[in-house]
């Protein structure tokens, strides 16, 4: 059997809660959801879901690059939007973090994120 592995990102946004930012088993990279948390202020950063969808991104490849693991290693992605009317300003964050072949990924309405965050991603990756 694997051993699992707690990936702790240097100078990653710390979490809010007790969970780890990321895991690794075996040849698999399961991410904690990331929101957009500025790394040095621990507060959510300005400007809006485009924004928060950006530091996301950036939060989740920090995870991801601590795992041993990238954007191209992805198989499969879940964004949680506080609003599903945010789903086309998210796309266009998110496409920028992938080529022609993207991995697959739900997106899903909820009720409330932490810290009030409008947008919550979370991957699981695959180890060559």
């Amino acid at each position: 059997m694997a051993d699992k592995q707690i990936i702790i990102p240097e100078g990653g946004a710390k979490p809010l809660a007790p969970y780890s930012d990321g895991v690794r088993f075996g040849h698999l990279v399961f991410t904690a959801g990331q929101i957009g948390l500025d790394p040095k202020s621990g507060k959510l950063v300005e400007g809006g879901v485009s924004a928060e969808a950006e530091q996301a991104m950036k939060n989740l490849g920090a995870v991801l690059d601590a795992g041993g693991a990238s954007f191209g290693s992805i198989v499969k992605v879940t964004i949680f939007l506080a609003d599903i009317a945010d789903y086309g300003a998210v796309n266009e964050v998110y496409a920028k973090y992938f080529d022609e072949a993207p991995p697959a990924r739900s997106a899903v309405q909820v009720v409330a994120l932490p810290a009030g965050a409008r947008v919550e991603i979370e991957a699981v990756a695959a180890l060559a």
